[in-house]
């Protein structure tokens, strides 16, 4: 990924009532950013929007075209149920190059069964996706992740039914893709986690609060703001022309400030 991706002036929301207010930023490539704030402050929409998945109500990105993007939503959003193995899922990971009627080399085989061993599933590949536990299901979708061989890779709440030590081995992968020059956004509820694998953070309360390296952005100061902010928030408003005139809090300084 060469080149940043700009947020200029985004607002986001669901049948006209935004979610998400004026939001001007950049991502520098190979950002890995942890998304953090109250509940219902607006991480899944700002995600989904960067897949695709959501049009702007007002404001524009740019930088995402010619990117691929790989996307993991929250757990409850994926049927578990759906009657294929897991080493189909995964293999699903080279759409890119295979499409929708083409079959796998042996060497792309290969390359699955190398994905299931990276995330300690190395011998579920016979397995349907409904003989798994919430964490292998994870991992089976971070295996598919790591085929994908995404620019930018959106993660929400990865590490949900995971357990410690399979969390420390995702993260790990995590690293991997910053080092390897990817861009990587995840939303997170674990602040000691964003504090010690998230080199930058957003921390979002329906607007922006604050946005730039993690240990200047989650102090306790800005978290109490975000707290506020939710609390404020009036859900009968109607599209804000600013974002201060509905939330009534200024957006915190910080060594990259944001401001809408």
């Amino acid at each position: 990924m060469a080149h940043p991706i700009h947020l200029d002036n985004l607002t986001l929301g669901y049948e006209r009532h935004p979610a998400v207010h004026h939001l001007s930023l950049t991502l520098a490539p190979g950002s890995l950013v942890g998304v953090v704030g109250p509940n219902g402050s607006g991480k899944t929409t700002l995600l989904k929007a960067l897949a695709g998945l959501l049009p702007p109500m007002q404001g524009v990105v740019h930088g995402l075209s010619g990117l691929r993007v790989a996307y993991l939503p929250q757990h409850s959003e994926i049927d578990r149920d759906f009657p294929i193995r897991v080493a189909d899922l995964v293999a699903m990971g080279l759409w890119h190059e295979v499409g929708a009627l083409g079959g796998l080399t042996r060497g792309q085989r290969h390359r699955c069964e190398d994905a299931l061993q990276t995330v300690g599933l190395g011998e579920f590949g016979h397995r349907t996706l409904d003989t798994l536990s919430g964490g292998q299901f994870q991992c089976a979708l971070f295996a598919r992740l790591l085929l994908q061989d995404a620019d930018l890779v959106l993660l929400d709440e990865p590490f949900a039914a995971v357990d410690t030590r399979t969390t420390e081995d995702l993260l790990a992968i995590l690293s991997q893709w910053h080092q390897a020059g990817k861009t990587v956004l995840v939303v997170l509820h674990d602040l000691p986690q964003v504090m010690a694998h998230c080199p930058e953070t957003l921390l979002l309360a329906r607007s922006a609060v604050a946005f730039g390296r993690t240990h200047d952005v989650l102090t306790p100061g800005n978290l109490q703001r975000a707290r506020q902010m939710t609390e404020a928030w009036d859900e009968s408003a109607p599209v804000c022309q600013h974002a201060e005139a509905i939330a009534g809090f200024p957006v915190s300084a910080s060594p990259r400030q944001v401001t809408p």
